[in-house]
């Protein structure tokens, strides 16, 4: 059986690897982050205050319900990171702010140093594959099983 701290451990440990990747890649390598980009970060940042919060009440129901929550928001960053792939891979239209021309003006367009879209990934891998994963595509991953796993251990454990 899973102890509740395990469980609290990862509701905590898995956003804030995921945060500190999405750092990385946009402080040490070099990748300007999208509008949706930023949309799965909220999520995350929720999800590390409130898994942080729970390790400050007694173990019992109010901890559970915050690992919950916290898995939520986990999930929610996961769903966002779906619907962004599902962008990138031009499986579905993005918002028009963020895609094609985002929605701008000529005159915003050149007044803006550095326009990002969200439906072409900066990165992926493999680098050369039509259908390499992105950083939304990863985040989609990790963050859904992460947050199912976090779902299904925290009623049972002790």
């Amino acid at each position: 059986m899973t102890s509740l701290r395990s469980v609290n451990l990862v509701a905590l440990g898995l956003p804030v690897a995921l945060m500190v990747g999405a750092l990385a890649s946009q402080f040490l390598g070099g990748l300007v982050p999208c509008e949706m980009c930023w949309w799965q970060r909220w999520p995350h940042i929720a999800a590390i205050g409130i898994a942080a919060a729970a390790f400050f009440v007694p173990v019992g129901q109010m901890r559970r319900v915050l690992i919950a929550v916290a898995a939520g928001g986990i999930l929610t960053s996961g769903l966002i990171g779906v619907y962004h792939a599902g962008i990138e891979y031009q499986w579905w239209e993005g918002p028009a702010r963020c895609t094609g021309n985002g929605g701008h003006t000529l005159e915003e367009l050149l007044r803006q140093t550095q326009i990002v879209m969200c439906d072409r990934p900066q990165w992926k891998f493999p680098a050369d594959a039509a259908y390499g994963i992105s950083l939304a595509g990863f985040n989609a991953i990790i963050s859904t099983v992460g947050a199912t796993l976090i779902f299904l251990r925290v009623g049972g454990a002790r």
